[in-house]
């Protein structure tokens, strides 16, 4: 039996959005964009600037952004995907609110990410703390092949 899949996923420059809706595709999944309620500007985005918006948050690990919409009802989902692109090593603080906001317990979920040279292993540790509960699969980085990877998880 095919599960129902959920992607969701928060994209600063668009790479992980695309990465999210190859996922969609080969999985059948529907998308939920994980949006600030404040859009990120490239300013915000500098990572070398150590007063930049992107980099505040990092360094609070309070720090809950808020999202442009309300979470999505997951009940009817078995399968979650969660993509970002890596941030300091981690997940962004806005993912931190998603998680934050819906209840894993019980469902199985997939992390994914984008990144220029960082793993995903400190992410998904981050990740299961905050939801362990949930059935974590192996998450992966996807810079290319989403679809294709996706897709055998569902074999």
């Amino acid at each position: 039996m095919k599960s129902k899949v959920l992607v969701a996923y928060f994209s600063a420059s668009g790479v992980t959005a695309r990465a999210a809706r190859e996922i969609a595709a080969a999985t059948g999944g529907e998308l939920f964009e994980i949006a600030p309620a404040l859009p990120y500007s490239r300013a915000d985005l500098d990572w070398t600037d150590k007063n930049s918006r992107s980099s505040v948050e990092m360094n609070d690990e309070g720090c809950r952004p808020a999202m442009k919409s309300a979470a999505p009802d997951i009940s009817g989902f078995d399968r979650i995907f969660i993509g970002f692109p890596i941030w300091w090593y981690v997940e962004p603080r806005i993912v931190d609110t998603f998680l934050e906001r819906v209840d894993l317990k019980g469902k199985e979920v997939v992390a994914f990410a984008t990144s220029g040279g960082s793993g995903i292993a400190g992410a998904e540790r981050r990740m299961k703390a905050f939801c362990p509960a949930a059935k974590w699969q192996k998450g992966k980085l996807v810079n290319r092949g989403a679809g294709e990877w996706a897709a055998s998880l569902e074999r």
